[in-house]
């Protein structure tokens, strides 16, 4: 029994040792030493104590023997990096064993590969500082391989050394571009955890709009020149309007041009919706391009997926739009929808009523041509009445009306006295009112 006894014990000492060595090499014994001595320097913050048994251990055991060497590392290695500001060749050796850190947690620990990269991305910038191009080409690895994972300031870190190397003229203004709309489209893609995230990203995504368009790399001169030609080879590719569209609107005075004009209609024709209908209506009256701003907007108004709210909002500026543009018909009844669908438009809308009828020139007899000006006073006062802030101009507009009243010998020639109702109907529109005559 004793003999059976010593076996098993021994055979469970041999199997340790084997299962040692495979995690901690062949010098199974000198690793595990070395790990506990640095590790326990490491422990009571005692960095220069805990950094020559650090060394001795990383080059003694195996990567696999444990994820501490690497993560350990990086602090005992950036102490001495930033202690090495004299000795520029030491100062470089150190920032290549602080990469391959990070690169060999990566490679041996691919559960914690996110967080070693983007620690990478973090240390490129940090300590290649002044080399646009090793950050830029570092940053550009580790976002090819992160994607939407990468953290957001390296997305910001690697657009800033893209714009240094184009003001250095070692990279084009389209190789800029590109970076910055995907950096922005990972940005964009990430769902942060939590308020504190989101805030994060919301000011990382403007400081990247802010330096991009600072850098004056897509000048719209530089814009126009670089997607005009791609525009008119492919002027249905979604993408590619959509990006143009993008791209010129955040750059200063960039929307008044043919190429925005038409990236955004063929944009719309690719993918209407309401909203887009409602953007070529503002660029096209912008323009004084007043048909085609009228169908637009009134595709706008015909959509289903607007809300009350802002269905309302878009009848009030067409009608206002269709006022200046001698359009009476069309600006009363956007006038009438506006106040049906929001209240907060009722008295606005009566003014802009008014104001139509007060404009509107009609034919026929000295009655029906001053008729309108009676409506236009109905209006007005309704106005003033549903909006007491528009009573002193309003009163100013009744004013104004009533100078056009018939006089009483005139009404009295068409069998005509005050207060008594009379249909008017000129301009496409048609209302019931009351005869008023110059006092």
């Amino acid at each position: 029994m004793a003999v059976l006894a010593l076996v098993a014990v021994m055979m469970v000492l041999g199997n340790g040792v084997v299962r040692a060595q495979g995690k901690y090499g062949a010098d199974s014994a000198e690793c595990i030493k070395y790990l506990s001595y640095y590790t326990e320097y490491y422990k009571q913050k005692n960095y220069d104590e805990a950094l020559p048994h650090w060394r001795k251990a990383y080059k003694i055991c195996p990567p696999q023997a444990r994820q501490g060497i690497f993560v350990d590392g990086t602090t005992l290695i950036r102490r001495q990096i930033n202690k090495a500001v004299a000795n520029k060749a030491y100062r470089a050796a150190l920032i290549d064993t602080l990469m391959t850190l990070h690169d060999t947690r990566a490679e041996y620990y691919p559960k914690y590969a996110v967080t070693a990269l983007n620690n990478k991305g973090t240390d490129i910038n940090n300590y290649y500082n002044g080399d646009s191009r090793k950050i830029y080409d570092g940053l550009e690895s580790i976002i090819g391989k992160l994607g939407t994972k990468t953290k957001g300031s390296l997305l910001l870190f690697d657009l800033n050394a893209a714009i240094s190397l184009f003001q250095n003229d070692e990279i084009d203004a389209e190789n800029v571009i590109s970076v910055y709309q995907r950096n922005i489209a990972l940005l964009d893609q990430d769902v942060p955890a939590n308020d504190a995230e989101r805030e994060t990203n919301a000011k990382i995504k403007s400081d990247m709009e802010g330096l991009f368009i600072g850098s004056k790399v897509a000048s719209c001169e530089n814009l126009i020149a670089l997607f005009t030609p791609r525009y008119e080879a492919n002027p249905d590719d979604l993408e590619l309007v959509t990006n143009i569209v993008k791209m010129m609107s955040s750059t200063e005075d960039c929307i008044d041009n043919d190429l925005y004009l038409k990236a955004v209609t063929s944009m719309h024709k690719l993918n209407p919706s309401a909203q887009s209908a409602y953007f070529l209506y503002r660029l096209n009256a912008a323009r004084d391009n007043k048909e085609e701003a009228v169908r637009y907007m009134e595709e706008a108004l015909a959509s289903t997926d607007l809300d009350q709210a802002t269905l309302a909002g878009y009848n009030y500026e067409f009608a206002t739009f269709c006022v200046k543009n001698s359009m009476p018909s069309k600006g009363f009844a956007a006038a009438q929808k506006a106040l049906e669908l929001d209240s907060s438009y009722t008295g606005k809308s009566y003014f802009l009523m008014g104001t139509i009828w007060g404009s509107v020139t009609c034919g026929g007899d000295e009655i029906a041509r001053r008729s309108p000006y009676w409506v236009a006073c109905d209006y007005m006062q309704r106005a003033k009445n549903a909006d007491p802030s528009l009573a002193e101009e309003c009163n100013r507009m009744i004013g104004q009306y009533s100078i056009y009243f018939p006089k009483t010998e005139d009404a009295f020639m068409y069998d005509l006295t005050n207060g008594q109702s009379y249909t008017v109907s000129c301009g496409g529109m048609r209302a019931v009112t009351t005869v008023r005559t110059q006092k």
